[in-house]
């Protein structure tokens, strides 16, 4: 009998509680209802990525080229003819990277070598971190990311080949971006 009285106490607790949350969740009037935020197209995004394929082609080399827009989604996606096959894979790592973390690959690249990796990035299996990921931002917002993958590394991590291909990739978008409406 106990048994059952404390399981109709349990309910009856359980039901005022979730009848009254949303009376005590307050709004304040200036609080948006909803968010307005920009992000690529495949139209932009697949001109960020021929810039970069382009650029490290010049150098000599032959890369894969990925795009992700804000949320992390794959937007393009090149791989040019005698890039290896790891590198589309590695291309979009480095992008939903740059783009989940909101720091350029290279930069979070320098904090493995000091070995002060923020939490959030060590216990994520998702994350690279290596040089060739860049944010893309424009208008004070983050619209994407852009890996490159498939040249040697560079001087540094920081400074890596498939880093300066990326962000020659994103200087072709860039001017159309901070004056799109």
């Amino acid at each position: 009998m106990k048994h059952l009285a404390r399981v109709i106490y349990r309910k009856i607790v359980a039901a005022v509680f979730f009848v009254s949350l949303p009376f005590s969740i307050s709004y304040a009037e200036d609080d948006p209802l909803v968010y307005k935020f920009k992000t690529l197209s495949v139209e932009s995004a697949s001109k960020a990525a021929w810039g970069a394929l382009k650029d490290c082609r010049k150098k000599g080399y032959s890369v894969a080229v990925a795009v992700v827009d804000r949320g992390g989604n794959l937007q393009a996606l090149l791989r040019d003819q005698f890039a290896g096959p790891h590198t589309p894979e590695t291309a979009i790592r480095k992008a939903w990277t740059a783009n989940s973390f909101r720091q350029n690959t290279g930069d979070l690249a320098e904090f493995l070598q000091k070995k002060t990796i923020p939490n959030q990035v060590q216990h994520n299996p998702g994350a690279l971190l290596v040089g060739g990921g860049v944010m893309i931002q424009a208008q004070g917002q983050l619209m994407g990311g852009i890996g490159v993958s498939g040249a040697p590394p560079g001087q540094s991590e920081k400074n890596s080949i498939d880093g300066a291909c990326a962000r020659a990739g994103l200087a072709t978008i860039q001017d159309d971006l901070e004056l799109a409406e």
